[in-house]
């Protein structure tokens, strides 16, 4: 959201936080994920975001987005736990609203995702 790099993010968010090593290592994996595909993912976003373009989203929706489609993308997490953590982090950090905005975006790529690996 402040355009930092992932090892900038990273450092300052675990100073705060206790973890399991394997937790780190899934967490900073989606982020330099998401951040490294971030052109591609905005891409899929806007696409199936009717009537919003990135700009107009709040930040936190858009940073939720980008880490859950980059998820989806490049690990074997079961795509509705996916969108479900997403959601609840939309809950949690923004708003009911973006929790539904969020699960919409989400469900209709991953329905594009599914009919093109038919």
């Amino acid at each position: 959201m402040r355009r930092e790099s992932p090892a900038v993010i990273e450092k300052g968010f675990w100073r705060g936080v206790k973890a399991a090593a394997s937790t780190r290592e899934f967490a900073t994996q989606l982020l330099e994920g998401a951040v490294a595909r971030a052109g591609e993912i905005d891409k899929l976003v806007e696409r199936h975001a009717r009537g919003w373009t990135l700009e107009r989203m709040a930040a936190m929706d858009r940073a939720i987005l980008r880490l859950a489609v980059g998820e989806l993308r490049s690990t074997g997490t079961p795509p509705k736990v996916v969108i479900n953590e997403a959601v609840e982090l939309a809950k949690k950090f923004s708003s009911e609203d973006s929790a539904a905005f969020i699960n919409g975006i989400l469900d209709a790529i991953l329905k594009e995702s599914e009919a093109a690996a038919r």
